[in-house]
């Protein structure tokens, strides 16, 4: 269990921290990068449950730990899975607003066919 809860908190690390780093940089103007935006504070929520389970799992004893940590690996992967939902739902909305191709110069790049 030791080495699950030091994979948690590895995972957490990271998670967390490309969380923080897209929440850092200057607000994108794409559509893309405010998807990617809008999918930071998700990351951040799933680090710190990662991070909970596994300093939990680390500290606690053995059955409160295992079951610490698996709520807490349950919880970041739901977290993580209804922010992108949420994100690919926002995308759905934008490219409908948009015509549906999402491109203002004609069918470039679009699936469906030019009435032109």
């Amino acid at each position: 269990m030791v080495v699950a809860a030091v994979i948690c908190l590895g995972l957490a690390a990271l998670i967390g921290g490309t969380g923080l780093r897209t929440l850092r940089r200057p607000a994108p103007v794409d559509l893309t990068g405010q998807v990617l935006r809008s999918v930071a504070p998700t990351q951040l929520a799933a680090g710190v449950m990662l991070a909970a389970g596994g300093i939990a799992a680390l500290t606690a004893p053995h059955q409160i730990g295992l079951i610490a940590l698996i709520v807490g690996i349950v919880g970041a992967v739901a977290t993580l899975v209804a922010g992108s939902w949420q994100s690919a739902r926002y995308v759905e909305s934008r490219q409908a607003a948009a015509g549906g191709c999402g491109s203002t110069d004609g069918c470039g790049g679009c699936a469906k066919v030019c009435e032109s």
